[in-house]
């Protein structure tokens, strides 16, 4: 083995082998039981994030795990055309060239993002081998292959002949540069300063006016009511009567609506159905008219005054206050915070707006997807999502499925000259259904379906659906969906709609719902704010000038770019140093906790490069120790060997029992403390004595159980950390006489059986030496400093321990003379450390000097006392512990704790010291 664990030099030698040799594929002709997991299909635009490289380590694990059980294990790949994201990025592509897609047609500029895809759509695939995801390659699916647009027409064309799928003039979120209605989940949310305007609308009668708010004063405009609470005794006489609305020629009704807040402002809520969520829905219980003042791009149509009719919304917002103003009618104007929807795409003000779109009637499918959940076919993990899925699909709104875009499944419906509509796979099927002949003029809806429509069939049209393929018939349901909470809505609860529906059968048994990834201190990692990782930077490291050039390049708020840099160079002065794949990935595994949101900070990924190299390190050493050739297993074991193995069954069950209840985390951490504390730590050094002292038999059993138990190891680590795993593995199965290519392919480790008697003795040992260190540690002595000990107290089983282990106890603690003292003996000058009821004592007399080690510990306690002093400063500010965040709060009390504890220590040792 190489001196030093270099990750760079194994990773995608090794990934590039499993792939060649075809061990991603599920084995069709095996007998074990099925696993499949669906990967959530990543944009083709897109490159791996954080979320994605977080997920994906999680299916990993899954899939890894369940592959060495020996179960029939496929993870389906493939990517969703996102039709938004890639026809945006063509378009600029386009733009660059001094041309628009428009110039180019529909079919030319469709051709031209196909010819994209082929040649730059890979990205994030590429970055996922990187990652050493172990999906079934050969078998990728994209959104758009030409079965699965086949799978999307039927499911279009059944649900439309069952009166599902439907045509009308709703509000939906509409993008004016990119001209599309947006689902929530394209639409972000920025606080931003802003005003609150006031606005006088009088009464017709001339008996004054009402004063109603707005942030959106251009509105008024469209405005059909003005709204008041129906026991609202201010406004009670206003119901019923008519206002004039400012700056039209007309006139409007008072109603009365409980959706009214009475407390707020006048309690009077000026109401307008076609740009405003909440208003349309009051429009619909009063069937108030809808006015749409707006074109497809923001600015004002012919629905507006003439004077205000082609002006951008912003441009007439400014006029129309002044015109307000100048006809007495502005009240006043606040400053006022609020809320602004934007597209994530375009970064444009989204605005609700009424057009004609597709929807589908989701009430009839919602009902045996809440009940799929209610019987227990479909598990959540945690289960308190239940709450969650249970509160949207009981209130579930019409879903839009028709985006104003080229690029995406086309609807399949086309229209003839009278305003006829005729769905159909094709326009051939179209007009058979129809009973068209050709001499009646079809066009197509010039629109696509909504990308989370076709997401929406994924666990079935990547198997096959329609077909009645074995794979379908093998892998669906599916075991087990991994995904963020934030798309329960979007896609699982859809998912779950369209199976039952087309598959009569839940797509997955269970849900693991993991928490969203943020950055060390909480906040979510986004472009405007500079603080994101790019996961493959941290594989492979990145320097700072690039780390800064990569935040700062394409932001949607360029003045935002100095401070970027400026916090970028603060946090990473020296930029971010290559941690590798292995470390990155048990990193995501030891943040798998149930909580919502999970912090990521460097430390915590510096710290399991540590343990990859702990793990390289030991190896080494352990090889070092075995020789050439193979070994053998023992007859008999000793009490140490015997102890490892315990430990290890123990740590294999843990491991096990956790991965199947998707605590990966829980899973991750036995790993982490047998690996390092237990067999690097514990068992190499305990078993140096043997190794260097011990009969042949004893040495040989001893080779054996190193090698046997870092074998179990590296298997039982390989779905967390499978590079590192597999680079040593090779070295360790030879001189054990195991056959196999790759770890990957081998089984999940039989746990060896529990010994309570082995594990006793060892800890009794470990008592004794970690008392010993401590005192070491404590007087700052040499590790390999002879030191005299001396017993006292303890039982008649510590003594037969004693008598049994001593010799094995000085070697490894360098202890000498171990005499047992009377209980009554004076121990004021001797530092003490206990193992239950047994002293463990070290005499002080002569082996330090009292006055240096007096100054040393006094140097000591003044800094402590220092720190515990600012602890207790700061939990005594009550701005601190009620305003700071709650963990912040935390670990400043542990930290408190943990110097009143060493303030304790030092000041018991000095009193030790002035006894001498």
């Amino acid at each position: 083995m190489d001196k030093t664990y270099s990750p760079a030099d194994i990773e995608s030698r090794w990934y590039d082998a499993w792939e060649e040799k075809g061990y991603f594929a599920p084995d069709m002709d095996g007998d074990g039981e099925p696993f499949c997991i669906m990967l959530p299909p990543p944009n083709v635009t897109g490159s791996l994030h954080m979320g994605h490289a977080f997920q994906d380590t999680i299916m990993d694990i899954l899939t890894r795990f369940a592959r060495m059980q020996g179960r029939k294990t496929l993870w389906q790949p493939g990517t969703d055309h996102a039709g938004i994201a890639t026809q945006m990025v063509v378009e600029r592509q386009l733009a660059a060239e001094g041309q628009s897609r428009h110039d180019l047609g529909r079919q030319a500029f469709v051709d031209a993002v196909w010819d994209w895809k082929d040649s730059s759509g890979g990205t994030i695939t590429r970055q996922m081998r990187r990652l050493g995801a172990s999906v079934d390659w050969d078998n990728e699916r994209f959104t758009m292959d030409e079965s699965l647009s086949a799978a999307v027409a039927k499911v279009f064309v059944e649900l439309h002949d069952e009166g599902l799928i439907y045509r009308g003039k709703r509000l939906v979120n509409w993008d004016p540069v990119l001209h599309t209605a947006l689902s929530d989940l394209e639409v972000l949310s920025e606080e931003r300063n802003g005003k609150i305007w006031r606005i006088r609308y009088p009464l017709v009668d001339g008996q004054g006016h009402v004063v109603v708010a707005t942030t959106r004063p251009e509105t008024l405009l469209g405005d059909t009511a003005v709204a008041v609470h129906p026991e609202d005794e201010r406004n009670a006489s206003l119901v019923g009567q008519q206002l004039r609305l400012p700056l039209t020629d007309r006139t409007i009704t008072v109603i009365a609506d409980d959706y009214v807040d009475p407390e707020f402002g006048t309690g009077c809520v000026k109401i307008t159905p076609a740009h405003d969520f909440n208003d349309y829905e009051i429009g619909q219980r009063h069937n108030l008219e809808m006015i749409n003042i707006l074109n497809p791009d923001a600015t004002l149509n012919d629905n507006a005054p003439e004077a205000y009719r082609g002006l951008d919304r912003f441009e007439a917002r400014e006029r129309i206050v002044a015109d307000l103003e100048a006809a007495g009618l502005l009240d006043g104007v606040d400053k006022h915070s609020n809320k602004i929807p934007l597209g994530d795409r375009s970064g444009a003000v989204v605005e609700p707006y009424l057009t004609d779109q597709w929807y589908v009637k989701v009430e009839s499918l919602a009902k045996p997807a809440i009940e799929a959940v209610e019987d227990g076919r479909i598990r959540f993990v945690p289960e308190n999502w239940n709450k969650t899925y249970y509160n949207w699909m009981n209130d579930i709104q019409d879903w839009c499925i028709s985006r104003q875009l080229w690029w995406g499944h086309r609807i399949p419906a086309w229209y003839d000259d009278e305003g006829g509509i005729y769905v159909g796979h094709d326009e051939a099927d179209a007009r058979q259904r129809a009973g068209l002949g050709d001499d009646v003029a079809l066009r197509q809806d010039e629109d696509v379906l909504d990308t989370w429509f076709s997401s929406a069939l994924w666990p079935f049209t990547t198997l096959g659906w329609p077909e009645k393929t074995d794979r379908l018939d093998t892998f669906y349901p599916t075991s087990v969906l991994v995904t963020g909470f934030d798309i329960i809505f979007f896609w699982v609860a859809r998912m779950i709609m369209m199976g039952l529906r087309f598959m009569d059968d839940v797509p997955f048994r269970e849900i693991y719902i993991h928490g969203l990834i943020r950055d060390g201190q909480g906040q979510k990692m986004s472009k405007s704010k500079g603080n994101v990782l790019d996961p493959i930077d941290l594989i492979d490291g990145i320097e700072l000038d690039a780390l800064v050039e990569k935040r700062t390049t394409g932001l949607m708020q360029p003045h935002m770019a100095p401070a970027i840099e400026k916090a970028t160079r603060r946090e990473f002065p020296d930029g971010i140093p290559a941690f590798g794949c292995d470390a990155l990935r048990f990193t995501f595994a030891n943040l798998a906790t149930n909580g919502r949101d999970i912090r990521f900070d460097l430390g915590r990924i510096e710290g399991n490069r540590n343990f990859c190299n702990k793990l390289w390190n030991a190896t080494r050493y352990v090889m070092m120790q075995v020789g050439e050739g193979t070994v053998q297993a023992p007859a008999e074991h000793s009490v140490i060997d015997r102890w490892i193995l315990s430990r290890a069954g123990v740590m294999l069950q843990e491991v096990a029992t956790q991965v199947e209840n998707y605590r990966v985390d829980l899973a991750s951490q036995a790993l982490y403390e047998f690996t390092w504390n237990e067999y690097c730590d514990w068992y190499l050094e305990l078993s140096k004595p043997a190794l260097q002292n011990g009969s042949a038999a004893e040495q040989a059993a001893t080779r054996h159980t190193l090698l046997a138990v870092l074998e179990m190891t590296l298997r039982a680590l390989h779905p967390f950390t499978p590079f590192v795993t597999e680079e040593i593995w090779q070295r360790v199965r030879e001189p054990l006489g195991i056959d196999g290519d790759s770890i990957m392919v081998q089984p999940w480790p039989q746990a060896p059986a529990r010994d309570s008697e082995a594990e006793d003795h060892v800890d009794w040992m470990k008592g004794i030496l970690g008392g010993i260190r401590k005192i070491r540690a404590e007087l700052n002595l040499a590790p390999n400093r002879e030191l005299r000990v001396e017993l006292q107290q303890g039982s008649a089983d510590d003594r037969e321990r004693m008598a049994q282990f001593q010799p094995l106890v000085a070697a490894l603690g360098r202890g000498e003379g171990f005499e047992w003292l009377p209980d009554d003996t004076d121990i004021s000058t001797s530092a003490v450390a206990l193992v239950g009821d047994l002293k463990v004592l070290i005499p002080l007399a002569g082996l330090v000097d009292p006055q240096a080690e007096t100054d040393r510990i006094n140097k000591q306690l003044a800094k402590e006392e220092a720190e515990l002093q600012k602890a207790r400063k700061k939990l005594s500010n009550p701005r601190f512990v009620d305003n700071a965040p709650k963990e912040v709060v935390t670990t400043e009390r542990e930290r408190l704790a943990t110097h009143e504890a060493r303030v304790d220590s030092l000041k018991a040792q000095l009193e030790r010291l002035a006894r001498l």
